[in-house]
């Protein structure tokens, strides 16, 4: 069974972006969002995606992930038909201490908020933060990008 497991962090300073081997665009939405799964469309550069999650385990590490490229016309597509808002951000890939940590500076609704993933092989992986890595907010659920589409950053309290 595909297995996501991945530990998310608040971001804060920009110093990744000068160490960013990729920068891409992403736009996704969400056609299923339930406690039990969600199922995201999104376009990633200029290549289109499905994706099925399933729930997060208790501490909010691994969870069922499904994923198969799809034709970007169709992607676009599909995104019109989300349940709710569209999450627009750049991704910042930025290698560090053996693993890739992806950035997300989020645009639109989520303008001001930076988050970084990092994508591991077991819970317990061990591996090394760099000094722009932040509060961890792997089970902190307001972070999830299904629930910045319904619930936005711009309309937290501050």
């Amino acid at each position: 069974m595909p297995q996501e497991i991945e530990r998310k962090f608040l971001v804060k300073s920009e110093i990744y972006k000068s160490e960013a081997t990729k920068v891409y665009p992403i736009m996704q939405g969400y056609l299923c969002r339930v406690p039990e799964r969600t199922v995201r469309i999104r376009v990633k550069g200029d290549k289109g995606y499905i994706t099925i999650k399933g729930k997060s385990n208790d501490n909010g590490i691994s969870r069922y992930e499904w994923e198969n490229e799809i034709a970007l016309e169709e992607a676009k597509e599909l995104i019109k038909l989300s349940a709710s808002g569209i999450i627009d951000k750049t991704r910042y890939e930025v290698p560090y201490g053996g693993h890739v940590f992806e950035v997300d500076e989020f645009h639109g609704d989520n303008e001001g908020l930076v988050v970084a993933e990092i994508e591991l092989q077991a819970e317990d992986e061990l591996f090394e933060t760099p000094a722009w890595v932040g509060e961890e907010v792997t089970n902190v659920k307001k972070y999830y990008n299904s629930h910045l589409s319904e619930k936005p950053y711009k309309m937290w309290e501050k």
